[in-house]
């Protein structure tokens, strides 16, 4: 694959939504990718897609919500001797509902790839990134990231410490070479809330919300341009800034009514 001299892109969670979104806006950028998720028939349709389109892809199936996964994945990246010069951690996973009812084999599945898996990925892949003295980190956070989240409260703590992170990191490896963003969409028509086991959102529902394709466009822009964090859209930009300012006292109650209102 790094025969091409393209630079290579590793994306997690790439078999829908966000993730497909951004290997494909990669590939249009000169990367080759290299695309990881449990569900492979969507990447390898993806993967012939981008190499119609030029690109080399790599499909890499790994279910990350495993303990050890992420080892196992960098282990088989680096077995075929490939050189990763941008990790999208996009992988998540997240869960509606009263904390008290939602399966705790869920909650260590949110945790396990939200947290320990992106954690894991990145300090796998960073060490070769700081001696080539080159290379880009992209964390998938959320607008969550910014104010506790009742109803879905594990989800935004876990993105919360991906903006965290992703901040700290950015600093620590300032003038190293290596660019660290977060990543921080807003509500986007994907399979999310299906998926988190909210409601099945109308066409209207989904209409009103950013596609895919424009977060990945926002996300590769700010990843380029050296921003620690990216928010995705001016109304998320505006929401994430009450976020930080408003207190909680305030936010809790609304963003409450709101998430219950998507449950089943």
């Amino acid at each position: 694959m790094n025969g091409s001299n393209r630079p290579v892109a590793l994306v997690t969670g790439a078999s829908s939504g966000i993730g497909t979104a951004l290997a494909r806006e990669f590939a249009r950028h000169g990367h080759d990718l290299v695309l990881t998720a449990r569900s492979v028939a969507p990447m390898e349709t993806l993967a012939e897609e981008l190499r119609m389109a030029g690109a080399a892809a790599t499909v890499v199936a790994a279910d990350l919500a495993q303990p050890g996964a992420a080892v196992a994945l960098f282990a088989q990246i680096a077995a075929r001797g490939i050189e990763i010069e941008a990790l999208v951690n996009n992988a998540g996973l997240g869960a509606l509902g009263r904390f008290d009812r939602i399966d705790p084999v869920r909650i260590g599945e949110m945790l396990q790839v939200n947290i320990v898996a992106l954690t894991e990925l990145t300090h796998a892949l960073l060490p070769a990134m700081l001696a080539r003295r080159h290379g880009k980190i992209m964390l998938v956070g959320s607008t969550a990231s910014f104010v506790p989240g009742p109803n879905l409260g594990v989800y935004a703590a876990s993105k919360a410490y991906v903006l965290s992170f992703g901040e700290a990191l950015a600093q620590e490896l300032k003038g190293s070479g290596v660019t660290v963003n977060v990543l921080c969409p807003g509500a986007t028509a994907t399979n999310f809330f299906e998926v988190a086991g909210g409601r099945t959102l109308s066409a209207i529902h989904r209409h009103r919300m950013m596609s895919a394709a424009k977060v990945a466009r926002i996300g590769y822009r700010g990843l380029i341009r050296g921003e620690r964090v990216t928010i995705a859209g001016p109304m998320n930009r505006i929401l994430a800034f009450a976020a930080r300012h408003i207190p909680h006292f305030l936010t809790l109650p609304i963003t409450d009514r709101l998430l219950k209102g998507s449950e089943l």
